[in-house]
C-alpha cells in the first residue's frame, strides 16, 4: 500500500505521468468516483467507494480505465455481478473509452477502509 492509500484508506490510488492534461485527469477521476458512488452492495447501506472497495483507478493515455476492487468478503453473493455494475457505471463517464474491472483480494478488505460516511451509514463506529 502506498503512503497515499495509508493516509486516506478509501481514496484509491491513481496513475501518474499521463499524457492526458492533469486538469482532464482530475475531471475524469472525479466523474469516475461519482459514478462509483452510484454502485451499492445490496446488503450494506453504503456505496462501494465509501466502503473502501475500490483499491485503484488507472486511466491510461487511450482513456481506458482499469479499476482494481475487492469485496467485503470473497463469498459475497453478488461477486459475479458487481464488476459488471462497476463497468456499466464508469463506462458512461464522458472521456472514458473503455473499462476493465479486476477483482482482487490482496490486501483483504477490512472495515478500516470505510469512510466516516460509510461507518455512520452502517453503524460501524
Amino acid at each position: 500500500m502506498t503512503d497515499q492509500a495509508a493516509q486516506s484508506p478509501n481514496q484509491p490510488e491513481t496513475a501518474v505521468g499521463s499524457a492526458i492534461p492533469p486538469a482532464e485527469i482530475d475531471r475524469i477521476t472525479d466523474d469516475i468516483i461519482s459514478a462509483l458512488k452510484t454502485v451499492y452492495d445490496p446488503e450494506i447501506p453504503a456505496d462501494i467507494y465509501e466502503l473502501g472497495l475500490i483499491y485503484r483507478i488507472d486511466i491510461d493515455d487511450d482513456r481506458l480505465v482499469t479499476i482494481d476492487m475487492t469485496l467485503t468478503a470473497p463469498g459475497c453473493p453478488v461477486a459475479g455481478e458487481m464488476p459488471g455494475w462497476v463497468e456499466n457505471a464508469v463506462g458512461v463517464v464522458p472521456g472514458v473509452y473503455g473499462v476493465k474491472v479486476n477483482m482482487v483480494f490482496d490486501p483483504p478488505w477490512t472495515p478500516d477502509r470505510m469512510s466516516e460516511e460509510a461507518q455512520i451509514a452502517t453503524d460501524w463506529y
